[in-house]
């Protein structure tokens, strides 16, 4: 297969994007997103929606990833992810594998009406997490598109992706929000390197290989495009898998949780990676192609 996106190379370039962002305007149920939506996402990369869930539902949410965080198997797992300075718990993946109110939640029809409506197909869960970034403890992570790093290691073909997050707890200024670069899902940056053998294994606590230069990211930042995700509790976001992104640490004394589902259309299922020898772990690209219902 022909390699839309070539990245991973003796030099860094930024490319024009080939593939579309909306892939349909039809309205597939009522929580589908209405034309000005579908703008906003269309032209910036993102959208972020308000009071989509309630208190009691987060409760409910809160209490599960309690029960998942004290699990002791689950701690043994690849799936369970601590903070690089000590074992406190930063990353959950695939909650929606241990829990069937997660389970739940990734078929909620406030979502997939969504993912569907943008990605003009049915999808699947490409991998799902929980990202908890601790008070004081919660570390950064560098600019970056997602897509570079599934493209390149997990094999999709093309950027008929996104990220869907709900924020667990407040997102403010002071505990490490995600920050984005608006339109910058426009362009892709071909980054320099050669992935390492189980790269993954490492660029899950600290990401050093797919990430743009200074020089990239002040050129895809320019005219004031640097915007902060910024919500209470209960906020739903959309973000495209090739947006870049990236957040600080959490200087708060408060605890920043999102929980994450990444979806994928089912008419863009992984091949070989373009630039890594093997794929990552497959908790990381779930071979379950089935469309969700």
């Amino acid at each position: 297969m022909k390699d839309l996106y070539p990245s991973r190379g003796n030099e860094e370039k930024i490319i024009k994007r080939i593939d579309k962002t909306v892939y349909s305007e039809i309205k597939v149920g009522k929580y589908s997103l209405d034309e000005k939506e579908l703008k906003i996402y269309e032209k910036n990369g993102f959208i972020i929606l308000p009071n989509i869930f309630d208190e009691k539902e987060l409760k409910k949410y809160k209490q599960e990833l309690k029960i998942l965080e004290q699990n002791e198997k689950l701690k043994q797992k690849e799936e369970y992810i601590s903070e690089p300075e000590d074992n406190k718990l930063r990353t959950i993946f695939n909650q929606h594998l241990f829990s069937r109110i997660y389970k739940k939640l990734s078929k909620d029809s406030r979502i997939l009406d969504k993912v569907k409506q943008i990605l003009g197909s049915e999808v699947y869960i490409h991998h799902g997490r929980i990202n908890v970034k601790r008070a004081y403890r919660g570390k950064s992570f560098p600019w970056h598109s997602d897509f570079e790093t599934w493209h390149s290691e997990d094999g999709l073909p093309n950027c008929r992706c996104l990220s869907t997050w709900i924020m667990l707890t407040d997102n403010t200024q002071f505990n490490g929000p995600l920050y984005l670069i608006k339109e910058s899902h426009k362009k892709f940056v071909s980054c320099k390197g050669v992935t390492p053998k189980d790269n993954y294994k490492k660029s899950l606590k600290k990401q050093e290989y797919g990430v743009p230069s200074i020089n990239a990211i002040k050129e895809l930042s320019k005219n004031d495009k640097l915007v902060a995700a910024l919500g209470k509790a209960g906020t739903l976001v959309l973000h495209d898998g090739n947006i870049l992104h990236g957040s600080a640490d959490n200087i708060s004394p408060e605890d920043r949780t999102n929980i994450f589902f990444v979806y994928n259309s089912v008419k863009n299922t992984p091949v070989k990676p373009f630039a890594s020898k093997t794929p990552r772990a497959d908790f990381l690209c779930l071979k379950d192609f089935k469309a969700l219902k």
